[in-house]
């Protein structure tokens, strides 16, 4: 078992939703910690606040990809390729999650147990793969895993 499942697993005993899920482990990454931006990200769990729509961990894919390649100061600007990297997590998404089961949204993915609030055993999988796209499409496009940019 990888560190980063261990560590996955363990910030989802404590509590914590796909989305936080993802961005702690892309904050760890950096050296960083932030408990605002983490808590910030509880709305998105369960499809946006239980809500069942979009998936907490494409919304989360996203942030994260947001952390490394997007912009946060004036100063700074946004990778040249963010946009892209977004659809490909998106259009990834679909393909696999969407296609597996029957849709994006948590709705989609967990049924009945959504109402009950009660995530899945399949969301680890989901949060796992998703993390790993994630990487992936920053490597491809020279995001380093740190936040620093190949220029």
């Amino acid at each position: 078992m990888t560190n980063e499942l261990m560590r996955m697993l363990e910030l989802h005993r404590q509590g914590f939703n796909c989305s936080q899920i993802l961005l702690a482990l892309g904050l760890e990454s950096r050296g960083e910690d932030n408990p605002g931006l983490i808590r910030s990200m509880t709305g998105l769990g369960g499809g946006l606040g239980f809500s069942g729509k979009t998936c907490g961990a494409l919304t989360g894919g996203v942030c994260l990809l947001s952390l490394y390649a997007g912009r946060g100061t004036p100063e700074e600007k946004e990778h040249d390729e963010f946009l892209l990297m977004v659809d490909e997590l998106v259009q990834w998404f679909e393909g696999e999650i969407g296609q597996a089961y029957g849709g994006i949204n948590c709705g989609d993915i967990l049924g009945e147990d959504l109402a009950e609030k009660i995530v899945s055993p399949r969301c680890s999988s989901i949060v796992i793969e998703t993390y790993n796209k994630v990487k992936e499409i920053m490597l491809t496009h020279g995001v380093g895993l740190a936040g620093e940019k190949d220029d």
